[in-house]
């Protein structure tokens, strides 16, 4: 049983221990409802604490029972709260440090709450697609008003007790307290334990001086951010029955809304981002005891935009940073950069001067490599050339301490080769930060043949303490993300030489969800960092070369908006991109050289083709061991490429769809003349799941 009973004079402590958030599972819900018949059927029993055991009182569902039978198992959490709020003896709630979701509508039906000063209260349902439903969007109205519960509920924001302890007219907590919450709840129980009636929260009024006004402007404010997401007007809609109804209906309000968002592709979407983060750490033959090397200090090779974001990272984590380059004159730009964007954020209110002062005191710059004598890991962001990557590991290895960790933030280079540069291989890893370094979440882990499982474990530590969402990578051409960018591209130039045009293409790809179309965020990236990968495989294969409209521009000095011209145009100063009659020229001549004859492609074929095209190498890419998990590919796409979050990834957005529906697109496009039957055979994994009646996720 995950939650424990004990008397401490007349009152009986029952205390959830589910680590490590005290989660709602099967068996700390027994528990809960057999400790409130145990006290009750105590004549010597007068009160009733409930409490959590370590960090928390409790983080809400348990994850582990997403999903399972076990998370609609009896006792159910409606079935607890009604135990809890029928008890014929006060429960009182001694909250702490954590009180979240599931957890808060627990505390909610208690008859009286103590809180300690620092505790983090949030109910952050309607960040997985859901609104919470177990009452809390009743008895939330009724103990903070109406605006401040909405605000909480419709946002999943975390909020502090203090905070809303000073609430005029708050009824949340009944005492607010900065020693022991325990002690303190205990001594309260003893005070109201003859008190009666038992106050319940179902019997208190929602307070608004004009609810009706204010609920049609939440519902029109909410509606305009929130156009792909159906549960924040949803929660608006819930809320307002606490309003309208009488309690008993506003929980079947609340309830049938709460099952409604259950079933929607936006809900599923989120749960599984949810889970996919957190299994993105797991790795399969890496036991997550595996001792890990001790990070004090940090070695950047490069002060440009990369490795002034890398370094930005690190000191933002009170990291110290060694920053180098080989002439002063990059180094003090790189430290303009950064001092820079720290001095955005002042003028934002994001941070304070001491602050800043604090950051840019960690780095220490320097123009030669004896800096990293002592450093415990170095990073290089150099240009993305073997040639100068081998000059840099060399360096590196024979500088370096023994212990210390060699990375490479290389985005597509062989990192087995760049290991082979260095007399300890085992030392060597891939950190492929995504630009802006300092901003981007995602971090892809590049694992060598020969990397130590140490430093494997080390560097996903270490990218938690950066906060970035670490994804474990083999090695491959471009890895997880830039392999499958590759194939995504390829399938919209296939498009684009049908007949589509650049902002056609872009437009149906950013009104599927993606934050920014193919050529618009090739403008971005630069083309010729594209061109030079492609120029590379070109020399090593040249058989395999495909020309593509964007070499062409490339060679013709359109980088993007760098330039200010590549598929787009840009006035300077401005990112706003213009089409360019340059470029359709272009690409007209391009299509004739090709004999191809240009035909309507409608906006449907055109996300079919970019998406399925990169589902399909997906595929591939778990065939091959590359990733781990299909989720870990959604992972990467989500928080580096702009995939809709509602759509939960490619691999999840696939599985959605129907496998046998994204085989016979496939098959469709192959078909088609010109196409490149090779690129859209269906990979075998994808194939084989779809026979099986299985899907990625």
């Amino acid at each position: 049983m995950s939650a424990t009973y004990e008397t401490r004079g007349p009152v009986a402590v029952i205390t959830l221990n589910n680590p490590p958030v005290n989660g709602l599972g099967l068996s700390t819900r027994k528990g809960i409802t057999e400790g409130i018949e145990r006290a009750s059927n105590d004549p010597a029993v007068k009160a009733v604490v409930i409490t959590g055991a370590g960090k928390a009182f409790s983080g809400g569902a348990d994850i582990r029972e997403f999903g399972s039978p076990l998370a609609s198992a009896s006792p159910d959490l409606l079935s607890v709260i009604a135990a809890v709020e029928g008890s014929d003896k006060p429960v009182v709630a001694a909250i702490h440090s954590v009180v979240m979701g599931g957890g808060l509508e627990l505390a909610l039906c208690c008859h009286y709450r103590v809180a300690a000063a620092g505790t983090q209260v949030a109910l952050p349902e309607v960040k997985l697609g859901l609104l919470p439903g177990a009452g809390g969007t009743q008895r939330l109205p009724r103990v903070l008003g109406l605006e401040t519960a909405l605000n909480l509920i419709v946002t999943g924001d975390t909020a502090k007790s203090e905070q809303l302890a000073a609430q005029p007219g708050q009824k949340l907590f009944d005492k607010l307290v900065e020693g022991d919450v325990l002690d303190a709840a205990i001594a309260f129980a003893s005070d109201v334990a003859d008190r009666r009636p038992l106050p319940r929260v179902r019997d208190l009024k929602v307070s608004h001086p004009e609810p009706d006004a204010y609920l049609q402007f939440a519902r029109n404010t909410v509606g305009a951010v929130s156009k792909n997401f159906p549960a924040p007007l949803k929660c608006v809609e819930a809320v307002a029955a606490s309003v309208g109804k009488s309690f008993d209906e506003g929980l079947k309000t609340e309830r049938e809304l709460f099952l409604g968002l259950m079933q929607t592709p936006e809900s599923r979407a989120l749960r599984h981002i949810f889970q996919a983060e957190r299994a993105a750490s797991k790795i399969a033959d890496v036991p997550e005891d595996t001792p890990v090397r001790d990070i004090k200090s940090v070695g950047i090779i490069g002060a440009g935009t990369m490795g002034g974001g890398i370094a930005m990272s690190f000191i933002n984590a009170g990291i110290p940073v060694v920053l180098l380059e080989a002439k002063q004159e990059a180094l003090d730009k790189g430290l303009a950069t950064i001092r820079k964007n720290y001095e955005s954020s002042l003028k934002k209110g994001k941070i304070t001067q001491a602050k800043l002062d604090e950051r840019l005191a960690l780095i220490t710059p320097t123009l030669s490599y004896d800096g990293f004598k002592n450093v415990d890991l170095a990073i290089e962001a150099v240009f993305e050339s073997i040639e100068v990557k081998e000059t840099v590991f060399k360096t590196l290895d024979e500088v370096m301490k023994p212990g210390a960790i060699l990375a490479s933030n290389t985005s597509a280079l062989n990192l087995d080769q760049i290991a082979a540069f260095t007399k300890r291989p085992q030392d060597v890893i891939g950190l492929h930060f995504f630009s802006p370094a300092n901003v981007m979440r995602l971090l892809e882990v590049v694992r060598g043949a020969k990397t130590a499982k140490d430093v494997l474990a080390t560097s996903m530590q270490l990218a938690k303490k950066i906060k970035k969402i670490a994804v474990v990578s083999g090695v491959c051409d471009g890895f997880i993300g830039n392999r499958i960018v590759a194939r995504y591209g390829a399938a919209a130039n296939e498009a684009l030489n049908a007949g589509a045009s650049p902002q056609q293409i872009d437009k149906a790809l950013e009104k599927f969800g993606l934050a920014m179309g193919i050529y618009r965020m090739g403008d971005l990236a630069g083309l010729d960092i594209g061109y030079a990968g492609r120029k590379r495989r070109k020399e090593a294969n040249p058989d395999a070369y495909i020309p593509i409209v964007a070499d062409r521009l490339a060679e013709a000095g359109r980088f993007g908006q760098k330039t200010g011209a590549g598929f787009y145009k840009y006035e300077a100063g401005k990112r706003d991109p213009i089409p360019d009659p340059a470029v359709d020229q272009m690409i007209t001549d391009f299509r004739k050289e090709r004999g191809i004859t240009p035909r309507k492609v409608s906006d449907e074929e055109i996300v079919e083709r970019a998406i399925f095209a990169m589902v399909n190498e997906g595929a591939r890419i778990l065939e091959e061991g590359i990733a781990q998990r299909a989720s870990d590919i959604d992972i990467v796409y989500l928080n580096g490429y702009g995939f809709p979050a509602h759509r939960g990834g490619p691999m999840l957005y696939a599985d959605q769809v129907g496998l046998p529906n994204v085989i016979r697109a496939l098959k469709r496009f192959a078909a088609e003349p010109g196409s490149d039957a090779k690129f859209w055979t269906p990979a075998p994994l994808l194939v084989k799941l779809a026979e099986e009646g299985k899907s990625f996720n």
